[in-house]
């Protein structure tokens, strides 16, 4: 037996010459296109080797790069699967001169068999009954010819075709004469050979093969008979054996026809020989020979008990038993059906859906009454180079009718989301009559009819979304935002119109909504935000159940009043995969939803089939939203006189805030007074005063991130080193999903109590009234223990608790002891608990009130402190990853240069992060600082600090802590996976998106979406609380191969399990006081003179050039003109079109950049583009006219 075998495929097929190999335990190579760069046949192998960029030309036909990959890794033979090389008997010579043995029939019958007018002849000789027909063709006049003395129908074929390639029913001259060069070039183009050929065609034919094997020594057997008849342009689909309903000896025929013919040529190998049966005659003709293992070799396989790649690669390495000894022991059982699963839209005329798989899910198959041969794994790319089947889905039984039956019950198992699939066309086929009768033939599928129960996008509109209520809750603690719908209020009023569950899943429409065709009937109900609705052309109303007809399209226009976001509720919801428990869409983490994006044109979404069709009910009237919208809160969990003086804190509640442009789902920033504070910095959290040590958020925290506060949204991050005075109250979050850039917002201090009630009171109820003007109290509801077990408890809205520990200081004893509580009370299970979210002195409890009040949440947290504070020993799993660093990676170059071109170039750590460090640490040399980096041991102590399982860590060892500013202003851009250290903290960038951390390198991925890795432990993210992260330096280019690798598992992490015992970790602090000591000391000195720099230079107080629209009455224009007008404020990104210009109605004018999105004003009407009063950049209020147009009516 071979050593080692090379596998000169893909996909599929890969995958199950693979299963063999490891029962032979021979060792398989994988050769792959970067294309296919994550398929499971690269994972499988023992050794992959890649064969470059591209499509099939340059890659799994380029027999010069597969025999050097045979050559690299040492492999003995090949397998060429099928398709591709398989049939290609230079290939199989290049094997053989190679010393490589091909697995497979023989250069010569390769030939014979591979070119079909030669095959034929072949046949001829034997006695098998042939087609009337022709032998190659020299013109489309002798096509003509041939064709007229056959007699129309007749079959247009290329003689080198193979998988239905290369073929046309031609029922005239004309079609003859459309076909003839087609055909040609698709021979040429896929098969390297033009030859084309004519035989008679059969109206009602049935497609059967015989399976042979032969010796090579003139012993050849053969197993039964398949039926392929059910085909989609000359494509099989499903395929059967024992080949249904023949006649009394027709199967024997076939058999002994196709062994008369293996034998003449003493044929080699698996192979198929192939007849057409005239089902009205009754009688088979020779049709071609398959000289590879064919797609549909596994029903044979399930039927007849055998291993057909096995058989090859003993018979190629000499060690096959001989064939009657085989043949002795077999006996066909039961029935078995393939079907094909293909990334194709049967609603699209089978247009291939290439695309990245978010979710795969196949029924548990134990390979004999269910197989599944398959290449996918959720986050597999399906590539747009090959052939775009997904798997085989193989099922056998005793008897047809219960394979029909399970394989269509496996199929509605089967479930593949981020590209359409044929399987509900596939269900479809096994219950219409000529495959359920067990007649089917050639062209019984051009009377289906395909039935979708899907909507079409025909276009996205501005940002479209699928949320559900209330969101991807209880992973907050890693970074993980709820999403959910903003203006939650809207969608649940939705879903209750329709009888929907409150949790059921809608589309959420941000300013401008998206055009939809519907495939089925459904019924739809649009609420929130006011904008036009359309049904085929027709206005309907909002608020109301509405039944659409397959078909037809509604369309949802632009928001032009109060609020920003409409939702449209399905009866039945859309049928997208949970992500973490939600189908919410998180599009800054590109997960949930449809594919974790915004819709666009093009997308096909499912939905439930529909049970009730009844509409015609609509909701009371909404009340309209307010020109100054007030927004209830609760005080703290930060106010004053801790953080701002109590004048500023009346002033917030007296101030109307105005809606920044730049608000988006992540949170809505404010423009108003600037803060007034009472202490000069945040001390070891920071410079500004609005610094603290990283703390989980509610959502809803007004937050201030520097001078300017940010309410934070449902995708907003879970922790943060921001103070908060106020946070909004669950019953009012749905405002937020309401304000758009220019909006006034008030803010109304407001009791838990009342909190509480709106809370629980119905959508629908009459909002409960304040009995009085608030009283502020102070958000602290406990306060115990003293130093080092000092707990204080805020209120921080009326569902979430913050529970911080001691000092404001970094001290890793206050982050054991939070770790503590975390787990006692986790282990408590306590009913209303959502989340526990740690900092890093910190603690927050998400809490359902109701069921746990808070005055009960406040006896359990104490007793726990308690408890925690006297245990005398704690310990915590500890493990210590490796993590590969590129130090001043080109990623985090061009982070700075996009930053010092776009948002600040004089910033003190510009145009060098590690300088800075140096500096400002007063280090010796920038060795030092890599040096410093390495040989820390950083402790996690948050997850999520930058969304998704980002890590925030700090040295173990005080005197490795590398103390840094964050850049003021942020960052617009950081690449994934940065490393940055701002403040005493790590952390590691979990996705790309804005940031503030001083740069030193770049790491592999700290978040997984969709593959098992064995790294991550069956989550999604990498890390742990209290893991010991060590970074070792490789390259750049090092760093990309591994970034490539890893999220496949292909790259080995290095994790070593240990423990942390707090009394170990306070005696070594003891030990090395001292030289601590003197390190902080020399630091703090640095720090200081760096500070004093910028005063000197004017560096210490940046303030941004952001420009503010001015405010003037616009003058009236002369007749015939029409000023566009936004209808939003925002900043103008692009003019799109110049002075003198013809424009047409709906033609985008110009683009603005609001929300954080971008956002076209379309020409009203057509006419001439007289003024453009705007340029890229600069400031646009709502209501400003931005161009004038001449000579068209609005």
């Amino acid at each position: 037996m071979f050593e080692k075998l090379l596998i000169a495929n893909r996909g599929a097929i890969a995958c199950r010459v693979l299963r063999t190999l490891r029962e032979l335990k021979v060792q398989g190579v994988a050769v792959y296109s970067e294309a296919d760069l994550a398929s499971r046949h690269i994972v499988e192998a023992d050794q992959a080797i890649s064969l470059g960029q591209g499509a099939a030309a340059g890659t799994y036909l380029a027999v010069d790069k597969i025999l050097a990959a045979a050559r690299e890794s040492g492999a003995q033979a090949i397998h060429p699967g099928y398709g591709f090389l398989s049939e290609n008997a230079a290939f199989a010579e290049a094997c053989e001169a190679a010393g490589l043995a091909f697995v497979g029939p023989t250069p010569e019958q390769l030939r014979l068999f591979g070119l079909k007018h030669t095959a034929r002849d072949l046949a001829r000789q034997q006695g098998l009954p042939l087609l009337e027909g022709t032998d190659l063709l020299d013109s489309l006049a002798e096509a003509l010819q041939a064709a007229a003395s056959v007699g129309y129908p007749v079959m247009l074929k290329s003689t080198a075709g193979g998988g239905g390639i290369g073929m046309r029913v031609c029922r005239s001259a004309a079609e003859l004469e459309d076909a003839f060069e087609a055909v040609k070039r698709l021979g040429q183009n896929n098969f390297s050979d033009a030859g084309v050929f004519i035989e008679k065609y059969i109206e009602r034919a049935r497609h059967l093969e015989v399976q042979v094997f032969g010796d090579g020594a003139g012993e050849v057997l053969a197993l039964g008979v398949r039926d392929c008849s059910v085909q989609r342009r000359n494509q099989k689909v499903l395929e059967e054996t024992p080949a249904p309903n023949l006649p009394e000896g027709m199967a024997e025929a076939l058999c002994e026809a196709a062994i008369r013919l293996a034998r003449a040529v003493r044929y080699r190998s698996a192979g198929t020989v192939e007849f057409v049966f005239d089902s009205d005659a009754e009688r088979f003709y020779f049709l071609e020979v398959n000289t590879r293992l064919q797609v549909e070799h596994g029903v044979t396989e399930q039927v007849w008990g055998v291993d057909l790649v096995r058989w090859m690669i003993e018979l190629a390495a000499g060690d096959l038993a001989p064939l009657d000894q085989l043949a002795a022991a077999l006996q066909p059982v039961g029935h078995a059906v393939q079907a094909r699963l293909y990334a194709e839209d049967p609603g699209k005329d089978f247009q291939p859906s290439p695309g990245l798989l978010t979710a795969v899910d196949f029924p548990e198959a134990g390979g004999k009454a269910l197989r599944i041969d398959t290449w996918v794994s959720a986050g597999c790319e399906i590539p747009p180079y090959f052939d775009p089947m997904i798997a085989k889905v193989i099922v056998w039984a005793e008897d047809r009718e219960q394979a029909r039956e399970q394989l269509h019950r496996a199929l509605g198992d089967c479930h593949v989301y981020g590209v359409e699939t044929n399987r509900d066309y596939l269900r479809q086929i096994l219950q219409d009559t000529p495959f359920a009768s067990g007649q089917p033939w050639t062209r019984c599928l051009e009377g289906l009819v395909y039935r979708a129960t899907t909507f079409e996008v025909l276009g996205g509109g501005t940002q479209t979304s699928v949320q559900d209520y209330p969101g991807r809750l209880g992973y907050w603690a890693v970074g993980v935002p709820p999403s959910g719908p903003m203006d939650s209020r809207a969608l649940r009023l939705g879903n209750q119109l329709l009888g929907n569950p409150e949790g059921t899943s809608g589309l959420e429409v941000t300013m401008n909504g998206p055009s939809l065709r519907f495939n089925c009937d459904a019924v739809v109900a649009v609420t929130g935000a006011v904008l036009p609705v359309t049904l085929d052309g027709q206005a309907v109303a909002m608020n109301s159940s509405l039944l659409v007809k397959a078909g037809s399209v509604l369309a949802l226009g632009t928001i032009g009043g109060a609020g920003a976001r409409a939702y449209l509720c399905i009866r039945g919801g859309i049928q997208v995969p949970a992500y973490l428990g939600s189908q919410s869409t998180f599009m800054l983490g590109q997960f949930g939803g449809h594919g974790g994006r915004a819709l666009r044109a093009g997308d096909v979404l499912h939905l439930a089939a529909l049970a009730d069709d009844s509409a015609g009910v609509m909701l009371p009237e909404q009340p309209a939203l307010a020109a100054v919208r007030h927004i209830r809160v609760i005080y703290g969990p930060h106010g004053a006189p801790e953080y701002f003086t109590a004048n500023y804190i009346r002033t917030f509640f007296a101030t109307d805030w105005e809606v920044h442009f730049n608000s988006s789902r992540t949170g809505v920033r404010l423009i108003g007074p600037k803060p007034e504070w009472v202490r000069a910095d945040g001390g070891e959290a920071g410079l500004h005063p609005s610094n603290i040590h990283d703390n989980p958020y509610a959502i809803g925290a007004v937050d201030f991130t520097g001078d300017m506060p940010v309410i934070l949204g449902p995708d907003g991050p879970s922790l943060g080193g921001f103070v908060c005075p106020v946070t909004v109250i669950e019953a009012d979050l749905w405002q937020l999903g309401q304000l758009k850039a220019g909006d006034k917002v008030r803010f109304v201090p407001t009791s838990l109590e009342h909190a509480r009630q709106l809370a629980c009171a119905g959508l629908q109820a009459e909002p409960a009234q304040e009995t009085a003007e608030q009283d502020l109290l102070s958000p602290i509801v406990l306060d115990i223990g003293q130093d080092d077990t000092r707990l204080v408890a805020r209120v921080a809205g009326d569902t979430h608790l913050l529970l911080e520990i001691g000092a404001a200081e970094l001290d890793l004893v206050l982050r054991f002891r939070g770790h503590a509580l975390m787990q006692a009370l986790e282990a408590r299970g306590l009913d209303g608990v959502i989340d526990l979210t740690p900092g890093i002195r910190s603690l927050q409890v998400h809490y359902q009130p109701e069921r746990l009040p808070l005055g009960h949440l406040l006896e359990i947290v104490a007793g726990e402190w308690q408890t925690v504070c006297a245990a005398d020993d704690l310990q915590v799993p500890s493990r210590i990853v490796h993590l590969p660093l590129s130090w001043d990676d080109p990623a985090c170059q061009l982070a700075i240069e996009k930053y010092m071109t776009t948002v600040r170039k004089d910033a003190p750590w510009c145009p060098s992060n590690l300088e800075f460090i140096r500096r400002i640490n007063d280090l010796p040399n920038l060795d030092a600082v890599q040096r410093t980096v390495f040989d820390a041991s950083y402790l996690v102590m948050g997850l999520g600090d930058v969304y998704l399982g980002a890590p925030v860590a700090t040295p173990l060892d005080p005197r490795h802590r590398l103390v840094t500013t964050k850049y003021n202003p942020a960052r617009t851009w950081t690449a994934e996976n940065s490393v940055g250290i701002g403040g005493a903290y790590m952390c590691v960038y979990g996705m790309e998106g804005p940031g503030g951390y001083q740069f030193v390198g770049r790491t592999l991925q700290m978040w997984n979406r969709y593959r098992e890795v064995a790294a991550f432990d069956g989550k999604p993210w990498l890390l742990r609380f209290f893991d010991q992260i060590r970074f070792y330096p490789v390259s750049a280019e090092e760093l990309e191969r591994i970034r490539r690798d890893f999220p496949l598992g292909r790259f080995a992490l290095g994790i070593e399990p240990s423990q942390l015992r707090l009394a170990d970790y306070q005696q070594f602090l003891a030990e090395e006081a001292p030289s601590i000591q003197a390190f902080r000391d020399q630091q703090q000195a640095a720090f200081a003179a760096e500070r004093q720099r910028w005063i000197d230079s004017g560096q210490a107080h940046f303030e941004s050039t952001e420009a503010v629209a001015e405010v003037g009455e616009e003058a009236p224009l002369p007749a015939g003109q029409i000023g566009v007008e936004s209808a939003i404020a925002g900043n103008l990104w692009q003019v799109q079109v110049a002075v003198g210009q013809q424009v047409e109605v709906g033609d985008a004018l110009v683009v603005l950049e609001s929300m954080k999105m971008e956002i076209p004003l379309l020409a009203p009407c057509a006419g001439v583009v007289r003024e453009v009063r705007v340029e890229p950049g600069s400031a646009v209020r709502a209501g400003q006219r931005v161009v004038v147009l001449e000579g068209g009516e609005a």
